[in-house]
């Protein structure tokens, strides 16, 4: 049991979950906005040996070195990498700090999403119409660059409405090509495909200036991933081709610091996460949840 359990932000836990925190802790304190900086973070956390973190601040190796009671922090986002994690992990390992995260818990919103704003372009409900006539996803040239859970979710509904999918992965997928998905190199796939969507770990960038010469013109361009998929002043010149139209959830996924491709007449950005559903909710709370559980039955 912990001594003391603090969320130093919001952590969107659904109020059940809130309430089941107390049988893991003597002392439970849910903070409800987001920490200025570190200093505002060591003060939150004070002598606290449980810590919940989202995806809006970073426990960094300052924070941690003058947090000596945290025995374990609980991210309450996902865990791709050690490396892309917004959680020193290697520092949390050092000082013999347990690091669980959370995978998997917002996918159904974004398929939802990615399918609802392809067939409005595809049909030209309220947006620009992709080709001269609608057309159906029936036949659709899709290509999906990142073959994880999410691209794969992606993947079976394109297939399932009658697309043709290919894919890119770093590794290949047998199993997945047995079910009708195609593997293609990047390059190959960006130019013969007429939708493709970018499904990639944080910090992974795979689309510079030279696939976007591939990908060339009269394409929709999604991005699924939490940040950039893409070098944005190659993005931004690749928008300035005929019929081009870049579609992303967050201004995140967008990447872009100063704004201005955010009003980009071909960009379409909903400015709100996809994946953040009353379902998803609930499942992230069970996870985190889960997590705790596993940390202190292991302890």
């Amino acid at each position: 049991m912990f001594k003391k359990l603090v969320a130093i932000e919001p952590v969107s836990l659904v109020e059940k979950a809130e309430k089941e925190l107390l049988l893991y802790a003597e002392e439970v304190k849910l903070f409800e906005d987001i920490p200025a900086d570190d200093e505002e973070i060591i003060r939150r956390i004070g002598d606290a040996d449980g810590v919940l973190v989202s995806y809006t601040s970073r426990i960094s190796r300052y924070v941690i070195e003058r947090c000596p009671s945290i025995r374990y922090i609980g991210m309450c986002c996902s865990l791709y990498s050690e490396e892309s994690a917004n959680v020193d992990i290697a520092c949390a390992r050092e000082r013999g700090i347990r690091v669980l995260g959370i995978r998997d818990y917002g996918d159904r919103g974004v398929v939802e999403f990615v399918l609802s704003e392809l067939v409005r372009f595809l049909h030209g409900f309220d947006r620009p119409m992709l080709r001269d006539l609608p057309i159906e996803i029936t036949g659709l040239k899709a290509g999906i660059v990142g073959l994880g859970v999410s691209g794969t979710m992606i993947a079976e509904a394109l297939q399932f409405m009658g697309a043709q999918v290919s894919y890119y992965s770093r590794t290949r997928k047998p199993d997945l090509e047995e079910k009708g998905f195609s593997y293609q190199e990047l390059k190959e796939l960006l130019a013969d495909s007429e939708v493709v969507f970018t499904c990639l770990n944080k910090n992974v960038i795979l689309l510079h200036k030279e696939e976007f010469k591939a990908l060339g013109s009269g394409k929709l361009l999604f991005n699924t991933s939490i940040g950039p998929s893409h070098d944005i002043p190659a993005l931004a010149e690749w928008l300035e081709q005929e019929g081009n139209y870049f579609i992303c959830d967050t201004a995140g996924a967008l990447g872009d610091p100063s704004g201005a491709l955010l009003k980009h007449p071909k960009v379409v950005c909903a400015n709100v996460s996809a994946g953040r559903t009353k379902q998803a909710f609930e499942l992230l709370s069970r996870k985190v949840l889960d997590n705790i559980q596993t940390f202190l039955r292991e302890e």
